[in-house]
């Protein structure tokens, strides 16, 4: 985990940020603030940047605040500089193309407008730079540096709950959006922070009940794609008594497991060890990252509803065709992104098959076909290693994930199933029209394709002739 160094330092935050910018970016930046300062605003550095340059984290896009300038006035200044387009539907910002820099006006609580983002929906260029503060949602998030000056500019005491890795509301504002909930949920995965009990006991008392699905999943990708410990996050949403609000997360507490094959405990505990261990070995690969880390997350779902006690053993034999289905059900709640809930779903599904097929020595015609169930046996086992790396204080080799990497590597279905060798053309070629026959055809000859039966387009061509030379089978009468 990385460490703070002294956090409250202003000079080393306004250093760290304009080591990590191009000169350009920080010359635009200046003279943004300039042109703010001569029409009688002032701009701030705020959020993100702040936040991630005082624990030294790589900054990504830069967040300005500007105080006392009118929106249309604004943007008339911005203009003259750079083109800019109005981007959030929630919380309207201006962004500066090429520079990767948000504008912003402080805005009243209910100021977001719905529909197409409108900048100027509930500004409040009038407020200072302590109460835009209060309208943040934890005081880590409320810090501000003038770009100018370098003054810090910090009315909650971020810096201070850096430096005690502290997670804490701003004030009784924080209740006006529960999706900050969500958020101290990535938070405390990504920075290692711990919730204040005031927070806590806040967020108990919140629900998501109107807030956007949206935003709901994108909370939870940041943490899947973002989180150095998930672990810590999910149990913050334990703590927090937001399972509630994701029944299937909630039915992993307390289920038991075999303690000889899962000392580590319960499910729950299980789910938690694995996401750290997925979170350990991400790739550079964002979708990769999303769909396996999320497929870990779900991959035991089933298992409650499954558990029995046979013979002194605890089973769950058939969790992983069901914690399928409700891994759809937890992700289509939040996301319309059929193609990704289908592609965690399948990995759900075939979690155990790596181990599978290794302990029964399978063939190559096996290893084809589940190529052709999941399409990327890459990411099948990430998904299982996480899993298998989920057991401590067991700390065995995951034999079966380079066992199954050699052998798809070998037959070139690492990443993708198996190419179709005998297309319609070839049926088309043979004489035949293309109508119903054709599905049961091309079905059987990819099976005979997937089995060994031929590894090329002429032998799958001469396989298609034998197969049509057959004599049919004679109708049953009726």
């Amino acid at each position: 985990m990385r460490q703070i160094t002294n956090p409250a330092n202003p000079e080393a935050i306004r250093d760290r940020i304009e080591r990590q910018i191009a000169p350009p970016r920080v010359a635009a930046l200046r003279a943004l603030c300039r042109d703010v300062a001569e029409a009688g605003g002032r701009a701030l550095l705020v959020g993100g940047c702040i936040r991630d340059a005082a624990l030294g984290y790589p900054l990504r896009d830069l967040d300005v605040e500007v105080f006392g300038v009118a929106p249309h006035r604004l943007r008339a200044l911005l203009g003259a500089r750079c083109s800019a387009e109005v981007v959030g539907r929630h919380f309207p910002v201006l962004r500066l193309h090429g520079l990767a820099i948000d504008v912003s006006v402080p805005r009243r609580p209910s100021g977001a407008a719905a529909g197409a983002p409108d900048f100027a929906a509930g500004a409040d260029p009038g407020a200072t730079p302590a109460e835009a503060a209060l309208r943040r949602d934890f005081t880590v998030d409320a810090i501000g540096l003038d770009p100018l000056t370098g003054e810090v500019v910090d009315p909650s005491g971020g810096l201070a709950d850096l430096s005690a890795r502290r997670l804490r509301h701003v004030s009784e504002r924080f209740d006006e959006d529960p999706l900050r909930v969500l958020r101290a949920m990535q938070l405390v995965a990504r920075f290692d922070l711990v919730v204040a009990e005031a927070t806590r006991e806040r967020c108990r008392a919140l629900s998501p009940r109107g807030v956007p699905r949206e935003r709901i999943f994108g909370e939870w990708r940041r943490l899947v794609l973002e989180g150095v410990r998930p672990s810590q996050g999910l149990q913050f949403l334990r703590d927090a008594d937001w399972l509630r609000h994701f029944p299937e997360l909630l039915a992993l507490v307390g289920c038991p497991q075999d303690p000889a094959w899962h000392p580590e405990g319960d499910v729950w505990i299980h789910t938690l060890h694995c996401m750290d261990a997925f979170a350990r070995a991400r790739s550079a690969d964002t979708l990769d990252d999303l769909v396996v880390g999320l497929a870990v997350l779900c991959h035991d779902f089933g298992k409650p509803a499954t558990t029995r006690t046979e013979n002194g053993r605890v089973t769950s034999k058939g969790h992983e065709a069901l914690g399928a289905e409700l891994t759809e059900r937890f992700l289509g709640r939040m996301t319309d992104e059929r193609a990704l809930i289908l592609e965690v779903a399948v990995l759900v599904a075939a979690h155990l098959a790596p181990a599978q097929l290794h302990r029964s020595g399978a063939g190559d015609a096996a290893i084809r076909r589940l190529s052709r169930r999941v399409g990327r046996i890459d990411r099948l086992v990430r998904v299982a290693a996480a899993d298998h790396a989920g057991r401590p204080p067991l700390e065995e080799p995951f034999a079966a994930g380079a066992w199954l990497l050699a052998r798809a590597g070998a037959l070139e279905v690492v990443s993708a199933a198996p190419r179709p060798l005998v297309l319609g053309r070839h049926l088309i070629a043979e004489g035949l029209s293309p109508g119903p026959s054709f599905g049961p055809l091309l079905r059987a000859c990819y099976e005979a394709q997937l089995a060994g039966a031929f590894a090329g387009e002429a032998e799958g061509v001469a396989y298609l002739r034998r197969l049509l030379a057959k004599p049919a089978t004679p109708a049953t009468p009726e």
